[in-house]
């Protein structure tokens, strides 16, 4: 048993990596007088990744800091944000993020009865709660409300009344689970500011908050569950785990939407205290980092090649997630699973007609793997009527283009081209929101879920198909069947090619 902690070590361990912290000083009173009580939650929806060690890593510093910690289920407000969770799922999503939690936080080696873990519904539908619901509506506007969901409530064009309560619930969550402190991504800071400005209109004490910077996933952009390629599982296979980092944005000298960089600093570092690279003897052997700042300085110098990065967290990373595979392949784990996630091929509709084709036939967008890319170097073909992007700088894996005939050719070049119907000599880029990075996800509006196919298979035809309907809207922005593609940021315009074809 090592020496009791003091108030300031314990305030160091808590706020340690948080971007920011709402109620600095209450913190430190708090820590004077007694341990501080803290609580995470996450809505049952989809399946938790990797991104979540960072903030199980958090909860392992809370318990190190003598906090009492809860973890929240919250399986009401999964069903809130736009019914991401089917209400005949909700008890079986939220037994599958209770097995999985518990298994990553045994795989970080924190001690389970040190954590209370609690359902939303079982005191979220009480009578008490229910009444506060109504008090809290009664004076909290409805701006308030949208304002404060607006990152974290799935944003649709017509929103329903549900996205809306969602802020509140969460807010009075902080009273009814009789914390002195909420812990949550910065992306939930809107909701923590609704709570410390309505809670008080009902006699109820402000609360501590807590905000983990938002770790950026694989493709440089936020790790989603909805985008398969910028997350990896829990539960995939090593292979799968290569496959994913293989493909991760991780640019040379670039620090910056790194998320191979993030999971060291955010997770490996926390947890072990050092970070060793693994490389061959010619290449200079192993090396033992002690500090993060070590790593993403040799890194920005380009004195860490990304393949030797990107290796050593797939052996790090591996390590945690193999307790939680060896635990997912019971029996009763797997049924768990199927029945939480069923596949959707599997579903009474994809088995109408011929089941082994009904997801093949389906030609929709979701199936393209679209990214922005960042033009470096356009050379002329050697027919000389004909371009070559020579690089498209952070994207490694399939481009959507890589060379496209055309006379005259063009000043510049980009993931997308518009050329104007009837007139294939004017060609002009496709330009993605301002402050979108190399392969950050282009969707299109109302089908950014999906897994997309693993190799668009020329017999098929996909992108033929879809392609037909790509085309420049009379706005200027890029569309399939009038929707418009999307980036995170907004969406894909260009600057003059009115009614052009996308190709």
């Amino acid at each position: 048993m090592g020496e009791p902690l003091g108030p300031e070590k314990k305030f160091h361990l808590i706020t340690r990596n948080l971007q920011e912290v709402l109620g600095e000083e209450k913190l430190k009173e708090v820590l004077g007088e007694r341990e501080l009580k803290v609580y995470w939650g996450t809505a049952t929806t989809g399946k938790p990744h990797v991104a979540y060690f960072v903030p199980m890593s958090k909860i392992a510093d809370f318990l190190k800091a003598g906090c009492e910690v809860t973890i929240l289920f919250a399986d009401l407000h999964a069903y809130l944000d736009n019914m991401k969770a089917p209400w005949e799922l909700l008890e079986l999503r939220t037994q599958y993020y209770e097995q999985v939690i518990k298994a990553m936080l045994e795989s970080i080696g924190v001690p389970l009865d040190k954590l209370k873990f609690v359902k939303g519904t079982d005191f979220q539908l009480s009578r008490e709660y229910t009444l506060d619901v109504y008090r809290l509506s009664s004076v909290m506007t409805e701006h308030d409300a949208k304002k404060a969901g607006a990152e974290v409530v799935k944003q649709v064009e017509h929103p329903l009344l549900s996205g809306l309560l969602y802020p509140g619930l969460q807010a009075l969550d902080e009273e009814y689970l009789k914390v002195d402190a909420q812990f949550g991504g910065v992306d939930q800071r809107k909701i923590f500011t609704l709570a410390e400005k309505y809670l008080p209109s009902l006699g109820y004490a402000k609360r501590v908050h807590l905000m983990n910077p938002m770790v950026p996933g694989l493709t440089g952009s936020k790790m989603s569950s909805s985008e398969e390629e910028s997350k990896i599982d829990l539960l995939d296979r090593k292979e799968d785990v290569k496959k994913k980092l293989k493909k991760a944005f991780c640019e040379p000298g670039n620090v910056q939407n790194n998320g191979v960089l993030a999971f060291v600093k955010h997770v490996l570092f926390p947890l072990n205290s050092e970070f060793v690279i693994k490389r061959s003897e010619k290449f200079g052997g192993d090396k033992v980092y002690t500090l993060y700042e070590e790593v993403e300085n040799e890194f920005a110098q380009e004195l860490l090649h990304p393949g030797d990065l990107k290796a050593s967290v797939e052996v790090a990373l591996n390590k945690l997630l193999d307790p939680i595979r060896k635990k997912f392949e019971s029996p009763e784990m797997r049924k768990l699973t199927g029945l939480a996630y069923p596949d959707p091929s599997k579903s009474k509709g994809a088995m109408k007609g011929n089941p082994k084709n009904s997801d093949d036939e389906e030609i929709i967008p979701s199936r393209l793997d679209v990214r922005v890319g960042k033009v470096i170097s356009v050379e002329r073909h050697p027919d000389a009527d004909s371009l070559y992007l020579e690089k498209m700088r952070g994207v490694e894996s399939q481009a959507m283009l890589l060379w496209m005939k055309l006379t005259p050719p063009p000043l510049s070049l980009s993931l997308g081209l518009g050329n104007r119907e009837g007139d294939p000599r004017k060609v002009e880029p496709l330009d993605p929101p301002e402050g979108s990075a190399p392969g950050d996800h282009v969707f299109v509006e109302g089908y950014k879920a999906g897994k997309p196919d693993d190799e668009l298979k020329p017999k098929k035809k996909v992108f033929e198909k879809l392609q037909v309907d790509l085309k420049i809207s009379s706005e200027c922005v890029a569309q399939w069947k009038d929707k418009p593609l999307m980036t995170r940021l907004g969406q894909i315009t260009c600057k003059m090619l009115k009614g052009g074809n996308i190709s």
